[in-house]
């Protein structure tokens, strides 16, 4: 009888459970947009965070309030923008493709070094190490790999002591960007074809005796270039991707080949 009467019990009192939790359930359920969840199954699903937001779902309720735009999602592209424009009745504007670049191309040929480093695998450890790492560039990739186990698509890796990404593969989510502790790696027009691949600030003469590919500042690429896309400043020059028709002429002329062309 006993055995009876707590079962019973047991079996009232998870009803009225049940029943508290259910009514409580549809008091205090929060309204989902329509539209959000339709934008929520349009975008990728990676949660990257290249968009801004805290994942795909914060940036499908951003878009779905008005405070995110259609093509917010780096890595869905045009695409996945132009399907959540349906979804939001409106058209989605054009968007230029990026890519991340490194502006380093010190490999272990051409970066000279300092020492032997057998230590952690780490960039951000460098900044505990004597000089800053092994090689005597203190402004070069360190070849650690942050910026490989940061990206989602493997797009990015390090070859011959320097990281190189694979354009085509890159998603433009900027984690790599975010990764990187010497701040070599930008999101650049995926268009573009001349790039300056090189970080270093120092003057001409040390550059040159650190890395055989390092812009020594000279300025001959600035005096070139017929649509003044390129200026050097702070012994490093730089390309101005708004101006750039990609004619070559500075990559070309720049007699350490800092400035490199990269063919579509």
């Amino acid at each position: 009888m006993n055995i009876i009467i707590a079962t019973i019990s047991i079996g009232i009192l998870g009803l009225l459970v049940g029943t508290f939790l259910g009514i409580s359930g549809n008091k205090l359920a929060v309204e989902v947009n329509p539209k959000e969840e339709e934008v929520l199954e349009a975008l990728p699903g990676n949660n990257c965070g290249g968009c801004g937001f805290a994942g795909c779902s914060g940036l499908a309720a951003a878009i779905a309030e008005g405070k995110a735009p259609v093509n917010a999602c780096p890595v869905g592209g045009e695409p996945v923008g132009e399907k959540i424009a349906a979804i939001m009745g409106m058209d989605a504007e054009k968007k230029v493709r990026l890519t991340a670049f490194v502006r380093c191309q010190g490999d272990c040929e051409k970066s000279k070094r300092d020492y032997s480093y057998t230590g952690q695998a780490d960039c951000s450890m460098m900044t505990f190490v004597p000089g800053g790492g092994p090689k005597s560039c203190n402004y070069g990739c360190l070849g650690m790999g942050n910026c490989v186990r940061a990206c989602m698509f493997d797009a990015i890796h390090i070859l011959d002591g320097v990281a190189v990404v694979d354009k085509d593969k890159c998603k433009a989510c900027g984690k790599c960007v975010e990764a990187c502790p010497k701040s070599l790696i930008e999101l650049i027009p995926y268009d573009n074809v001349v790039h300056v691949a090189c970080n270093s600030n120092d003057k001409g003469p040390v550059a040159m005796k650190k890395c055989d590919s390092a812009c020594i500042g000279c300025g001959i690429c600035e005096k070139n270039c017929p649509v003044d896309a390129i200026k050097v400043d702070d012994f490093l020059a730089k390309v101005d991707y708004d101006k750039c028709v990609g004619c070559g002429l500075c990559v070309s002329k720049c007699p350490k080949k800092a400035i490199v062309f990269d063919e579509i």
